[in-house]
């Protein structure tokens, strides 16, 4: 005999029971060799939209599902159930992707043209997920592309015009395995710029500060750079050092982002071009324990003016991000970079999920993901993890 799918609905407001009210009348049809094929459910605010797929032969049709809701009462109290044939579905060769958007307040209008931007890619949403609402606003999207999407592509100056921070992943359960999580240091995990604040203390702060500004934007070298702004130390005594690193403040979300890693069982990891010296003792406090950073050189209980090995830049960055990965035992897909000057762009490039934190427009264009939100902790929702996960 010929079957046919049929969808039923369920909807109006929640209330205990309803679910468990559905699944018996649709297990009273395996007498018809129904079969049960696809279940979805949303509620919002007390409002529940309750659906299921269900084949069987034609020759029974609607009329078998709808006496066998009628004989569990599911109808009244304000809910109602339908059943209609379902349209044919037809098969897509792609895949799913993970978009990811965020900003302070999210507006149907913004909605709206990251919509129309995934209806021009010929793709389709599937599933729509509210991670938070405090003390940003944050939806993750599973859209189903086809497989000449260019969904990134589609997104990005949509999404940048619109005023919504993006992150376009491939879906799947690896989101959910263990995870590298490597910072930057000065201006991601920290507020502040160390060096700048070693320069305030030997008086030279405005030509560090100046040099510093060239190198993040990648107009010199940054190993040029750092050995430029070290030499302006000679002579500061090490003492210093730790009236710097008590002036040092956390990013906003700093700890709960590396509660929740820790808890998730994720390794955070720091790569800075900053200082072993300054960060070793604090990164020990919040129990990070991989660095890699610069070494001050010190001769006497005086800074010398150079580094007492090679210098982390750009390339060793991205060189450290693998090698924490592989004594991990984490594969690169799996790893997270986060970093906001142009000395991060080859650790961002190599990670599997480079974000750009409120970072140069040269570091956004290599990033897969932007955050201009002020929240380090804002890095989660691009793992799936929602606000009500991360304080409970």
């Amino acid at each position: 005999m010929a079957k046919s799918a049929y969808l039923v609905t369920v909807s109006g407001p929640d209330r205990v029971g309803v679910g468990a009210e559905l699944f018996a009348a649709l297990s009273s049809l395996s007498a018809h060799d129904a079969q049960l094929i696809d279940v979805g459910q949303i509620t919002i605010r007390g409002a529940l939209v309750l659906c299921a797929e269900v084949v069987i032969e034609d020759a029974l049709g609607p009329d078998t599902i709808r006496a066998a809701l009628q004989d569990r009462d599911i109808e009244g109290r304000g809910i109602s159930a339908t059943v209609e044939r379902a349209t044919p579905s037809e098969v897509v060769h792609g895949g799913r992707l993970l978009v990811t958007l965020l900003a302070p307040s999210i507006s149907a209008e913004q909605l709206n043209s990251v919509f129309r931007a995934i209806a021009d890619d010929d793709a389709t949403c599937e599933r729509i997920v509210h991670l938070a609402t405090y003390p940003v606003d944050c939806y993750e999207l599973v859209v189903h592309c086809n497989a000449n999407s260019s969904l990134r592509e589609s997104l990005t100056p949509v999404a940048k015009e619109a005023g919504l921070d993006l992150a376009v992943q491939r879906a799947g359960l690896h989101r959910r395995a263990k995870h590298l999580v490597v910072m930057d240091a000065d201006s991601t995990l920290l507020k502040n710029e160390v060096i700048d604040l070693l320069a305030d203390a030997c008086g030279c702060a405005a030509e560090v500060s100046k040099i510093t500004e060239a190198a993040m934007a990648g107009e010199i070298d940054f190993a040029e750079s750092l050995r430029r702004r070290v030499a302006l130390l000679k002579g500061l005594p090490a003492t210093v050092i730790d009236e710097v690193r008590a002036k040092l403040t956390l990013t906003a979300g700093a700890r709960t982002l590396l509660r929740t890693l820790h808890r998730l069982g994720y390794v955070p990891a720091v790569v800075s071009g900053g200082f072993v010296e300054v960060l070793a003792p604090l990164l020990a406090e919040l129990h990070v324990d991989y660095l890699e950073a610069n070494v001050l050189e010190i001769v006497d209980g005086k800074l010398t003016g150079r580094l007492g090995g090679p210098i982390v830049d750009r390339a060793a960055k991205a060189r450290a991000l693998e090698r924490f990965a592989s004594e991990v035992g984490v594969p690169l897909e799996q790893t997270v970079a986060v970093g906001d000057g142009a000395n991060d762009i080859d650790m961002i490039s190599v990670a599997g999920l480079g974000i750009a934190f409120n970072a140069k427009p040269v570091v956004r264009e290599h990033a897969d993901a932007a955050l201009s939100v002020p929240y380090l902790d804002a890095v989660l929702y691009f793992l799936g993890i929602s606000r009500e996960e991360i304080d409970t």
